[in-house]
């Protein structure tokens, strides 16, 4: 496991956010390197197959086009992205071997009805990788906002630590709040 060095002021994350419109065939992934005073460091683009399986290998390219050895962690929006396009975490860190973040932003009950639903003749392959994710831990913000967490790589208390250091106001960190920008004016091009 990787610890993440909060004491470092030149700390560096990449920061990934995807937005699309329900008749693409693909979503646009934009990634966002940002240092801890917040000063953005780079950005990368990457696109996923909406309801594919390709968002996570997307996500390693991305990283690997960075060509950058001062990245030290990753924070994801979600890990279930593009329409049920599962993120692996695991595999994302057997990869990189830096910590991996996934933040999501509402309580939810699991996806398994959904997923059969949009997938009804292939759900089994789709809730497999799901459950892979395991649970989501709850953790509270500085701004008093709550967040939910799946990690690899480092320590729930580490990656608090982190995401109240990114967060400025509400609940989304600062890196992933710009990386959802830019995925989002990517889809106006």
């Amino acid at each position: 496991m990787n610890h993440i060095r909060l004491e470092k002021k030149g700390l560096r994350g990449l920061a990934v956010a995807e937005s699309f419109r329900e008749t693409d065939p693909v979503s646009c992934l934009a990634g966002v390197v940002m240092r801890r005073d917040f000063v953005i460091d780079g950005f990368v683009f990457g696109k996923a197959t909406v309801e594919g399986d390709d968002a996570t290998n997307t996500i390693l390219g991305m990283y690997e086009k960075l060509a950058r050895q001062d990245i030290s962690f990753i924070l994801l929006s979600g890990l279930i992205i593009s329409m049920y396009n599962i993120i692996d975490i695991r595999k994302l860190w057997n990869e990189i071997k830096i910590p991996i973040v996934g933040v999501t932003y509402e309580e939810s009950d699991g996806i398994e009805d959904a997923i059969k639903h949009h997938f009804p003749d292939s759900y089994e392959s789709k809730i497999a990788q799901y459950q892979k994710l395991g649970p989501r831990t709850k953790i509270s913000l500085h701004t008093k906002h709550d967040i939910y967490l799946r990690l690899e790589g480092c320590k729930v208390s580490e990656a608090k630590k982190l995401l109240d250091a990114f967060t400025l106001q509400g609940a989304v960190p600062e890196p992933l709040r710009v990386a959802q920008l830019l995925a989002k004016t990517d889809l106006n091009l």
